[in-house]
């Protein structure tokens, strides 16, 4: 996996071989951040399934102004944490290490809001739609932010406060855009 533009790019984010992960490949990050490429600079971002971190990094190559990554897998953690630190960006990152339910209920608590949030989580979860309740419900999505979505076949509500703007199909992968009205 290589960032593929902004201040890192050509950098290879290490992790992609870490056990019970699924990367995204280049070329659908590559499609993801052109979609979004007017809404990353000095945007607050969460990767909630962060896994290598890879979005997040991405994120913050091409001008994020910090990037809250969480993954419950301790190995993913250590493997980010040494990505950060690689890239010298560790000031521009906050990573936690808790189920996503704790997560989003600990950033409700910190009163925080996002620009961007990255859901990514393995597909056996099928969680999705009860994250993005989550999120709405504890207020983290900020106004006209995005919400972008990897999952294997489209099995999203639809949510009041959110328009699906984006939805674009990479062999078995599909992603989503929602967007705060």
């Amino acid at each position: 996996m290589r960032i593929i533009s902004g201040t890192l790019k050509g950098r290879v984010v290490k992790g992609y071989d870490v056990d019970g992960t699924r990367p995204t490949m280049d070329r659908v990050k590559e499609s993801v951040f052109s979609m979004i490429q007017n809404k990353i600079e000095d945007a607050t971002v969460l990767d909630l399934f962060a896994g290598s971190g890879n979005l997040g990094i991405e994120a913050i190559s091409n001008g994020s102004k910090v990037c809250y990554f969480n993954d419950l897998n301790k190995e993913c953690i250590k493997v980010m944490n040494n990505n950060l630190k690689e890239f010298n960006i560790a000031d521009k990152s906050v990573v936690l290490n808790q189920d996503y339910k704790r997560c989003l209920d600990y950033l409700k608590e910190k009163a925080l809001s996002f620009d961007l949030i990255f859901l990514d989580p393995p597909y056996r979860m099928e969680c999705l739609n009860e994250v993005i309740e989550k999120i709405l419900e504890n207020n983290l999505l900020k106004d006209k932010g995005l919400i972008i979505c990897e999952i294997s076949y489209d099995y999203l509500y639809d949510f009041a406060g959110l328009e699906k703007i984006k939805k674009r199909k990479y062999g078995d992968k599909i992603v989503i855009i929602l967007k705060n009205k």
